[in-house]
């Protein structure tokens, strides 16, 4: 803990040493960046990157019966994950709107490990603990103090791996595993999951280890482009793919916050049907929340992907979606992230929530109070 009561991650020290340029993010010390934001993101894209994201939650859902009640409260049917699979998904409240997005990890029939994001931990905890069976059967654990978690991440993340654990924790994607017998003796959890679109992997562990697994994979990765990437890249990274930020992409009214972007009122309030993220959503099966998701998949606001066509200011959050370049032009929707795109020469990039559009279909956005920048909708990927 900081003198101003920001919690410091066990990597703390290990960033420092790095020349890391440390910030305040949801209550947390941690790297924006060691080189720079551009750096960091072409050498991920490029080679590997490691990421600290301690912050982030962990929690262990036990019990008969597990995978049925997680089904039902959330858009992701969890009976058809084998044990060692993970996935993605939603959790709505009962009007239907998103409260948070989490990865999950089935270990077993009666074990699921689940990944929420930094600042909902507790509002989850809150949510699951009003939802669980009145029999007690199944029991959920906050292992996050006492969990670090790295992000290893790009094209190189698989031989790097190799390297420090062995050949046996080299998992595929949504695969997932106790970690194996290795020459370090670490021990913990791993899965092939990240929030940047590359291959690679996030290592669970006690905090004791954390610095010495975060050593090694530095040391053993330098000759194949691995750096330490701070929280800058990984947001960039993430646009890049098309990923969603929860508190950006989707803001729960229940939490009673404004978002840091200006934006009509509750225009962040939105469910699984209007995000189009379709790995994350089976419809199949009845879960809370559903009825809003069924009529959003009909009809509606979604999520779409805008790339600009010509220079500009690059869009931002809150920044109006026009449908021409002339007074009196529609307002589309409005961007919720937003920025140059490293990988593509910095043109600018972004993701909106717009009304009945097609693909290709051309747009303006309002990127200045005197500047509308050209730009095509598109489907994410964007890279």
């Amino acid at each position: 803990m900081s003198e101003d009561g920001l919690t410091r991650t066990a990597l703390y020290e290990a960033h420092l040493d790095a020349g890391a340029k440390m910030v305040e993010f949801h209550g947390f010390e941690l790297p924006i960046w060691y080189s720079s934001i551009q750096d960091e993101h072409l050498a991920t894209r490029a080679g590997a990157g490691l990421f600290d994201v301690s912050h982030m939650g962990f929690l262990r859902f036990s019990g008969d019966g597990v995978l049925s009640w997680l089904s039902s409260i959330s858009t992701q049917e969890y009976l058809n994950f084998a044990s060692g699979r993970c996935g993605y998904t939603h959790f709505l409240d009962h009007d239907g709107y998103i409260i948070d997005d989490m990865i999950f990890a089935v270990k077993s029939e009666n074990e699921v490990l689940g990944v929420p994001n930094a600042s909902m931990v507790e509002v989850m905890l809150d949510w699951f603990s009003s939802l669980l069976p009145d029999d007690g059967s199944i029991t959920i654990d906050d292992i996050s103090d006492e969990t670090s978690i790295l992000a290893l991440q790009g094209p190189s993340s698989t031989s790097v791996l190799r390297e420090v654990l062995g050949e046996a924790n080299a998992i595929g994607r949504f695969r997932c595993q106790e970690i194996a017998v290795n020459e370090l003796g670490i021990s913990g959890w791993i899965q092939g999951t990240g929030y940047t679109g590359e291959p690679g992997v996030e290592i669970f562990l006690g905090n004791t280890d954390a610095p010495r697994l975060w050593t090694a994979l530095l040391e053993a990765g330098a000759d194949l482009g691995l750096v330490p990437v701070g929280l800058g890249a990984r947001d960039t990274l993430r646009l890049e793919k098309g990923y969603l930020l929860s508190g950006q992409d989707f803001l729960w009214p229940g939490l009673g916050v404004e978002p840091e972007a200006n934006l009509p009122d509750g225009f962040l309030a939105r469910d699984a049907g209007e995000t189009a993220v379709p790995y994350g959503l089976d419809v199949e099966h009845d879960f809370v929340g559903k009825h809003r998701v069924v009529e959003s998949l009909k009809s509606g606001a979604k999520w779409h992907g805008l790339e600009c066509l010509e220079r500009g200011p690059s869009p931002r959050p809150g920044h109006a979606v026009l449908s021409a370049d002339e007074e009196g032009a529609s307002v589309l929707g409005y961007v919720t992230s937003g920025g140059p795109s490293p990988s593509l020469g910095r043109t600018g990039i972004a993701m909106a929530y717009l009304q009945p559009s097609s693909l290709g279909q051309e747009v303006w956005i309002q990127s200045s109070p005197r500047k509308r920048v050209k730009a095509s909708i598109r489907r994410p990927p964007f890279v």
